[in-house]
């Protein structure tokens, strides 16, 4: 859940089994409405800031009976399917059939990307927007080679912007302006805080929105025991994420699985879900213990979110 959803809560939890004597009371929701799926484990970026390049997870690619049986578990809930983690999901050529069968008799059914624009052809761009798609974020932080390049090690921004440009005037052009949402996004930095403005003038006609955002700490990248948020978690109130291996994990940024909370080989998501694991960690965030999660014990995520609204009553 994002922190602009959270506010809109009535702060009214639905979690079954509340944790007793939890501080807060977070709105679990009976089912996640947001799923990503791990399809390879690869990126064609190898950008300082991510530990993608740390995976070492088999198999690299999920197989197809995996990602079938995720969708299959979830027809008709409305979920928002996101068929990707710490990759970048067009690595994967076989997206566009993914997306055609998330689509398929699910009129429910969302699925959107984030990716940094290398790999989308005019070909797959065209597959893509024909199988459906709803959402497309382009991750271009900088409007310059000079200040993008240091940051995206491996990838030339001549052609993100060829590419990306050209994706968006396919969008335009063929009339999917009213049916898919784009947006491309930058991470502000010091290197580039200075393209701000001509960033969003030369982006802002061209897409459905532009957002500039700050830059986040993954977790175990430095975090020291004292540096612990003592609150609950966001992430874990409507969010599901599946590795290659069909294991399920707690948060997007588990690279190393610290977290995981069941298996869909064995497993349905409903009772991944509603797993005792999944249950017992949610009541510790509940109470802002995350000093006793291991992989939460070094995260600062949500530090400035206020969560006064869903302090327990009484």
């Amino acid at each position: 859940m994002r922190p602009d959803e959270a506010r809109k809560q009535s702060g009214t939890a639905g979690e079954k089994i509340p944790a007793q004597g939890a501080r807060w009371r977070m709105p679990v929701a009976e089912r996640p409405r947001f799923i990503q799926l791990e399809t390879v484990t690869k990126c064609n970026a190898r950008c300082p800031f991510c530990p993608q390049n740390e995976i070492v997870r088999d198999p690299a690619r999920m197989p197809e009976a995996t990602w079938r049986k995720i969708v299959d578990d979830t027809r008709g809930w409305g979920v928002t399917y996101r068929p990707f983690l710490t990759n970048e999901p067009f690595v994967d050529n076989r997206i566009p059939e993914i997306v055609r069968y998330i689509k398929q008799n699910d009129p429910t059914a969302r699925v959107e990307f984030n990716t940094n624009g290398e790999l989308v052809s005019e070909k797959l761009g065209a597959a893509l927007l024909e199988a459906g798609v709803d959402i497309m974020r382009f991750s271009i932080d900088g409007f310059s080679a000079a200040t993008y390049e240091p940051s995206r090690v491996g990838i030339a921004y001549a052609k993100v912007l060829e590419r990306t440009v050209r994706f968006l005037e396919m969008w335009d052009q063929g009339g999917h302006r009213d049916r898919v949402f784009t947006e491309v996004r930058m991470i502000e930095v010091p290197e580039n805080a200075h393209e701000v403005q001509a960033y969003r003038e030369f982006w802002g006609p061209r897409c459905s929105d532009v957002v500039i955002t700050s830059l986040y700490q993954w977790p175990w990248t430095g975090q020291r025991p004292e540096d612990v948020v003592l609150k609950p978690c966001l992430k874990v109130l409507d969010e599901m994420f599946f590795y290659t291996n069909g294991k399920a994990t707690l948060c997007c940024w588990d690279v190393h699985e610290k977290a995981v909370i069941g298996d869909v080989n064995g497993q349905s998501v409903q009772e991944i879900w509603e797993g005792y694991a999944a249950r017992c960690l949610r009541a510790v965030l509940d109470d802002g213990r995350r000093d006793l999660i291991h992989l939460c014990s070094r995260c600062n995520a949500y530090q400035e979110f206020d969560f006064g609204k869903f302090a327990a009553r009484g």
